[in-house]
C-alpha cells in the first residue's frame, strides 16, 4: 500500500528534524549547514500541506512547485554533508533515496496535473 504523500512529506521532516538534532550537536560548519537543511528538508512537506487547501489548479501546482524546489535543495544539502565529509554516506542514504523519490514523485503529480482537464 503506498504512503499518502502528505503523510510520506511528513515523515520525511521529522527525519530531517532528527538529524538536523544531530548535527546542532557538533561545532562550526555541521551547525550552519543544519539550518539549511532544517529549512528546505520540512518546507516540502509544508508545502505539500498547503496544496491541499489550493484555491484553484494554478495554486495547486504552484504549491507542488514549491515542494519539488525545496524537494532538490534538500538533496543538495544532503549530498554537500556527504562530500564535506560531516556524516558518512551510510548514515544518510535512506534519506538521499527518499528524497530522491519525493523529488520523482512530486514532478509527476505536477505534470498529470497540468496535463488533466
Amino acid at each position: 500500500m503506498k504512503k499518502d504523500i502528505c503523510d510520506r512529506t511528513f515523515t520525511f521532516s521529522v527525519r530531517i528534524v532528527k538529524l538536523c538534532q544531530f548535527l546542532d550537536d557538533k561545532p562550526g560548519v555541521a551547525r550552519t549547514l543544519s539550518q539549511q537543511l532544517l529549512r528546505s528538508g520540512t518546507s516540502i512537506g509544508a508545502n505539500v500541506e498547503e496544496a491541499q487547501a489550493a484555491q484553484s489548479k494554478a495554486d495547486f501546482i504552484s504549491k507542488l512547485m514549491i515542494a519539488l524546489k525545496e524537494s532538490r535543495e534538500t538533496r543538495y544539502w544532503l549530498r554537500l554533508l556527504i562530500a564535506a565529509e560531516i556524516v558518512p554516506q551510510s548514515k544518510i542514504s535512506q534519506l538521499q533515496t527518499e528524497a530522491e523519490e519525493l523529488t520523482k514523485i512530486l514532478g509527476a503529480i505536477i505534470i498529470s496535473t497540468k496535463t488533466s482537464t
